[in-house]
Formats: structure tokens, C-alpha cells, sequence
């Protein structure tokens, strides 16, 4: 009896696998389904689901597989049959580019969340407000990422939920698309870039997400370039049990405000709540960094894969392996050191350069004053700034 029952049973699944894969469905309805820009075969296969377009989301993911097609399948908005498509009419169509007016948006690496909505509004795509409001209050369990970010009732010093995760890159948006979907093809580009593995050497570190993400914000704003990983290893250095230097003390986001430095709690979360004195107490000693011990409440930026790679992992050359301290001059050279005496001779180093490369663009900007036609109407009210930005200092890390 019950080998008669197994038999049953694999019949029945067989049969049933047979007609969802053929459409032999009864024919429903036209429906359209949106596909967001960066969705995997995953998002697809559910949205597919949810749209009553298929039944087992499972079944038509195994199938993408085997006939090879996830590379193929496009996004933006479909028309389909309820439960008569078959899978290779569906993935025919999904094939098909969908012509429709479309918005690129470029998002530079480093951008923080409310830049990025800023940028959506002048696009002309969504309101900044209805951008953040959904990047941190919408569902998007779909993602793997998403399990490993906290609510914010289980981060109550984090400024933003979405603030690191909105993938920087280049995006085509369909015209008059959902904020949702907007927010979710960020989402979607993170979720790509985060691999097993990476997840794996995350658990080896005892390390979580949200901590990668945060260090490697800060890896992104400090460097940025060719020393993201000496960077990240003055980090690391830092943030291990026995340093003597347990705080980053990074300018990009500290009490301390300078115009050459871009400050997350002066330039963004300030504005953000009115002014620095309406800034909760909580926020500011949870982003200070020249307060909080160990990593801030949360990322300043939404870094790119090399600053995220980088942080995990950072292969440093042996003048930065060891090192507590960096400091940077005008001309874009990193020294780094490892005691408080190095890194006060580097100081030296460094403002030697500046003072160097400072003369010389004050000469240069004299000479182009003098120069007849540049210093028309308007050009001579920008000089004090640019040479404000001439004298800017240097970035450094200072001692606890």
C-alpha cells in the first residue's frame, strides 16, 4: 500500500510539473508583470508566482537553470496569461527587451542615501522623501542581504536603515515605474555583489554584514582609490581587541567640521534634522567617531565592491600592515605609521607638500587673474573660495 501511495505521489508531481511547464493551466487573465532593473531568476520566478503567471516559483527557477537562460532575461514590464504560458513562452517574452521610456541615473560611489534620493527627484523619477521613506521602511525579505540589516527598533542609534546598501551604478529607470521597484533595483545590484563566499569569510571573522558595510563606507571615503586595502588595514588595526587606538577618528564623520572635509554628521545628518543642536544626543556619540569606541552605528555612504572587498579582506603592502595612523597630502600620497611620533614626522611630511602645492596654485590663480577676459562678471566673487579650498588641510588620524 504505501509503495502504491509513493507511486501516487510521484505521479502526481511528475503530472503536475508536466502541465505547469507546458501551460496546460486553465487561461486566466492578462496581467503585467514589472521586473525591476538587476533582478535574479529568484525575484523573477516570484513575481511571476505572485501574478498567478506560474504556480512553483521553484519549478521555474530549476527550469531557467537547465536551459541556461537567467542571463537572458530582461527587466521592465511584461504582458502575460495567467496560467497558460508555458516556461518557454515566458522566458521568450522575459527575453524580449520592453521598450519603454526609461531615466539613467548615475550614482558615484561613496553617495550617501539622501544624495541618492536627491538625485531620483531631479530625475524626475520620485520624490527624494517618498525614495527614503520606502529604501527604509519598505519589505524587501526577497534579498538575502535584507535578513542581516536590523529594524530599527534593533538599531535605535542607526540614522538610516538604507544607508549603505543602495548599490552605486549606473541605472536605466522605467519611466513612471513604483517607488518600490525603484528602491529594489538598488537592492537588487547589492544583493548580486555579495557572495557565498563572502558571506562565509564574514562568519569566519565574526563578522556581520552591517559591519562590513559600515567599514567599508569609511574605506570608501578615506581612500577611495589604489589604498583601499593599506586603508582598511589601519581600520582592522584598529578595531582589533588589543588596540591602543580603539576609535577610527576619521574626519568623515566626527564633531570636528572642516570645509575639505566631507562630514557625515555636518554635511548630511545635520541638515537632515535642522541643524546640529537638533541632532539626537544618541546619533551624535553614535557616529562621532572621535568619541564612539569601535565602528559607528552605521554606514556613511554606500560604498562600491572594491571598498567592500577591501574591508573584508584588505591585502596591505608592509608599510601599512602594522600601522595605527595614515595621513594624506594635496597631491594625493597616503603615509602611514605605526607610533604617534611617526605619524607626527609624516604630519610634517605632508604639510611640506601642501604648503608646496598651495604656493604654486595661488601663483597660478594670480597669473590667471591678471590674464585679460578671466575675470569677468561673476568669476572674481568665487577667488576667496577657491583659495579657502587652496589652504584646505589634510585628513589625518589622530591619537586617542
Amino acid at each position: 500500500m504505501l509503495v502504491v501511495l509513493l507511486a501516487l505521489a510521484v505521479g502526481g508531481a511528475l503530472l503536475f510539473a508536466h502541465n505547469e511547464i507546458s501551460g496546460n493551466g486553465r487561461p486566466g487573465t492578462e496581467v503585467t508583470v514589472s521586473i525591476p532593473q538587476g533582478s535574479g531568476v529568484s525575484v523573477i520566478a516570484q513575481k511571476l508566482k505572485d501574478a498567478g503567471v506560474i504556480r512553483s516559483a521553484y519549478l521555474f527557477r530549476w527550469y531557467v537553470g537547465q536551459k541556461g537562460a537567467a542571463s537572458k532575461l530582461q527587466y521592465g514590464d511584461f504582458t502575460l496569461q495567467k496560467s497558460a504560458c508555458s516556461y518557454d513562452a515566458i522566458i521568450a517574452v522575459l527575453s524580449t527587451y520592453a521598450k519603454a521610456e526609461t531615466v539613467r541615473v548615475t550614482i558615484p560611489e561613496g553617495t550617501t542615501a539622501i544624495a541618492i534620493a536627491q538625485k531620483m527627484e531631479a530625475a524626475g523619477l520620485c520624490s527624494a522623501e517618498d525614495f527614503l521613506k520606502e529604501a527604509n521602511e519598505g519589505d524587501f525579505s526577497e534579498y538575502t542581504f535584507w535578513q542581516y540589516v536590523p529594524d530599527d527598533a534593533d538599531a535605535p542609534d542607526r540614522f538610516m536603515k538604507c544607508e549603505g546598501y543602495l548599490f552605486p551604478e549606473t541605472y536605466e529607470f522605467l519611466k513612471d515605474d513604483t517607488v518600490h521597484n525603484y528602491v529594489a533595483t538598488f537592492y537588487a545590484q547589492f544583493d548580486a555583489q555579495i557572495t557565498d563566499e563572502m558571506y562565509a569569510e564574514l562568519k569566519k571573522q565574526d563578522m556581520t554584514l552591517p559591519q562590513l558595510i559600515t567599514l567599508a563606507s569609511f574605506v570608501q571615503e578615506e581612500a577611495g582609490n589604489s589604498q583601499d586595502s593599506n586603508v582598511a588595514q589601519v581600520f582592522h588595526n584598529r578595531l582589533a581587541a588589543d588596540s591602543p587606538y580603539p576609535r577610527l577618528q576619521s574626519n568623515t564623520s566626527s564633531y570636528i567640521q572642516s570645509d575639505s572635509d566631507n562630514n557625515y554628521l555636518w554635511n548630511w545628518v545635520a541638515p537632515y534634522y535642522g541643524g546640529w543642536d537638533n541632532i539626537p544626543e544618541n546619533i551624535v556619540a553614535a557616529y562621532d567617531t572621535y568619541s564612539c569606541k569601535g565602528l559607528p552605528a552605521g554606514p556613511i555612504s554606500n560604498p562600491g565592491i572594491a571598498a567592500i572587498k577591501a574591508a573584508l579582506a584588505p591585502q596591505p603592502n608592509e608599510e601599512a600592515k602594522d600601522a595605527y595612523f595614515f595621513v594624506t597630502d594635496l597631491k594625493g600620497s597616503y603615509y602611514y605609521a605605526r607610533t604617534l611620533s611617526e605619524h607626527s614626522a609624516n604630519c610634517q611630511k605632508a604639510a611640506q607638500v601642501n604648503k608646496t602645492v598651495n604656493t604654486e596654485n595661488e601663483r597660478n590663480l594670480n597669473i590667471m587673474l591678471q590674464i585679460p577676459g578671466t575675470a569677468g562678471p561673476g568669476r572674481r566673487s568665487g577667488t576667496p573660495a577657491l583659495c579657502h579650498q587652496l589652504r584646505c588641510r589634510c585628513r589625518l588620524l589622530r591619537p586617542a
